[in-house]
C-alpha cells in the first residue's frame, strides 16, 4: 500500500505543479501558431495517459493487495481487454502523430512568393546570403570554398554576382513577409533555431534543407545552434532583427554583394596582405566565434590588446604573448591553460603560411597604446 500512496502523491503533485506553475513558451513572433497547438495536444495526450495509467496501477495495488487466505485467479488471456487497450493506444498515437505530420508538411512547403534566405552554418558561426536584384541565388560548390569565398559561390555564375552576403552573425528580415530558409553546413551537423519563430531545422553537411516562416513582430531575436557541434557550440549564437520593410530595404542596400567583395579583395584590403589573409582565415576557421576583436569577453581571450600582453596560466606561471607564443599555442592549445578560460580550444590543422597569416592578424590587434 505504501507504493500506491507514493504513486498517488506523485500524480497529484505533478498535476498541481503543472497547473500552479505552468510552463510557458516564449511569445510567438511568427505565423506558426499551429506549432504551439501541436505541442499542446502532445502535452494533453501524454498527460492523460500518465494520469490514467498511474491511477489504474494505484487501483490495482489497492484492490488486489495481499490478503490472508485470498488467492489470485489465473487468467492467461483476456481478448476483450487486449482489444480495448490496443484501440485506446492506437487512438492516442494517431492523436500525437497526425497533427505533427500535417504541420510539418506545411512547414516544408513555402509559398511561391516567399523571399529566400540562405543560412550557412560552420563551427562556430553563422553566415547569411540573399538574392540580389535578379531574385536568384547563385550556384555554390565546395571546390570554390576559401577564406576569401566562404560561401563557395561560383565566380563564373552570373546569378551569383549580385548575391547579398552577410558575413556576420546578424541578419535582418522584414515583417509580414514569408521567408524560405535554405540551410547548408561546411563541416558538422548544426541546427538553426529561433525560439520565438518556432522555426528550426537540422543542417546536415552535404545537403540543402529548407523550411519557411513569416515574421509577425518587430524586434531582435536570438538565434542559436540546437545541435551539439563541438567545443564552441555554446558560442554559436546570432541575432535576427525583424523590422518594417523600409528599414529592412535600407539595411539591405548597405550589405556587400559577391561582386563587390571580389573587387574589394582584388584591390587590396586596408590591412597588410598577410594580416588580411589571417582575418579571412580566422572567419573561415571559426576562430571569431570564441575570440573577439573588440575587447569583449568570449569563450577564449579577446585578441584586442593580446599581442605584447603577459598572460597568466592556471599553474601560476606567466608568459609574454609574442609570435613564438602564438604559434606554439595555436599548434598545441592544450599544452598550457590560460587562467580564467576553460581548456576547450580544439587543435586546428594549419599550414605554415596560414599560421603566419593568423599570427600577423592577431598582431595587428596588439596592445592598446598607453593613455596620456
Amino acid at each position: 500500500m505504501a507504493i500506491a500512496v507514493a504513486l498517488l502523491l506523485i500524480v497529484t503533485g505533478t498535476v498541481i505543479f503543472h497547473l500552479v506553475t505552468p510552463w510557458w513558451l516564449t511569445p510567438l513572433a511568427s505565423n506558426w501558431q499551429s506549432m504551439d497547438d501541436t505541442l499542446t495536444i502532445t502535452v494533453v495526450v501524454t498527460g492523460l495517459f500518465f494520469v490514467v495509467i498511474n491511477l489504474f496501477v494505484i487501483y490495482t495495488l489497492w484492490r488486489f493487495h495481499h490478503r490472508a487466505g485470498a488467492r489470485a485467479a489465473y487468467e492467461p488471456n483476456n481478448h476483450r481487454l487486449e482489444r480495448w487497450l490496443g484501440g485506446i493506444t492506437t487512438i492516442g498515437i494517431v492523436a500525437l502523430l497526425a497533427p505533427g505530420l500535417w504541420v510539418y508538411a506545411r512547414y516544408v512547403d513555402p509559398p511561391m512568393d516567399a523571399m529566400q534566405l540562405e543560412i550557412l552554418g560552420q563551427q562556430w558561426q553563422w553566415r547569411f546570403r540573399m538574392p540580389g536584384t535578379d531574385g536568384q541565388l547563385g550556384v555554390t560548390d565546395l571546390r570554390f570554398v576559401s577564406p576569401e569565398n566562404p560561401f563557395g559561390l561560383d565566380p563564373a555564375d552570373p546569378d551569383a554576382q549580385d548575391d547579398v552576403l552577410i558575413d556576420a552573425n546578424e541578419v535582418h528580415l522584414p515583417t509580414d513577409r514569408s521567408v524560405k530558409v535554405l540551410t547548408r553546413s561546411h563541416d558538422v551537423l548544426h541546427d538553426f533555431f529561433v525560439p520565438q519563430f518556432r522555426a528550426r531545422m537540422n543542417i546536415v553537411p552535404g545537403q540543402v534543407s529548407w523550411f519557411w516562416f513569416t515574421p509577425t513582430r518587430a524586434g531582435r531575436f536570438e538565434s542559436l545552434c540546437a545541435q551539439l557541434c563541438g567545443v564552441g557550440h555554446p558560442a554559436m549564437r546570432g541575432v535576427v532583427v525583424v523590422e518594417d520593410a523600409t528599414a529592412w530595404s535600407a539595411w539591405l542596400q548597405q550589405q556587400p554583394t559577391f561582386a563587390a567583395m571580389r573587387a574589394r579583395a582584388d584591390s587590396g584590403p586596408g590591412l597588410p596582405d598577410m594580416a588580411a589573409q589571417g582575418r579571412a582565415l580566422a572567419q573561415a576557421k571559426g576562430c571569431v566565434a570564441c575570440h573577439t576583436v573588440d575587447g569583449q569577453p568570449g569563450v577564449g581571450p579577446t585578441w584586442k590588446g593580446l599581442f605584447g600582453k603577459t598572460e597568466t596560466f592556471t599553474d601560476g606561471s606567466t608568459a609574454r604573448v609574442d609570435e613564438d607564443y602564438l604559434r606554439a599555442f595555436i599548434r598545441n592549445p592544450k599544452a598550457r591553460n590560460v587562467k580564467g578560460f576553460a581548456p576547450v580550444m580544439p587543435q586546428i590543422e594549419l599550414t605554415a603560411s596560414e599560421l603566419d597569416a593568423l599570427v600577423a592578424y592577431i598582431r595587428t590587434q596588439g596592445a592598446e597604446p598607453a593613455r596620456p
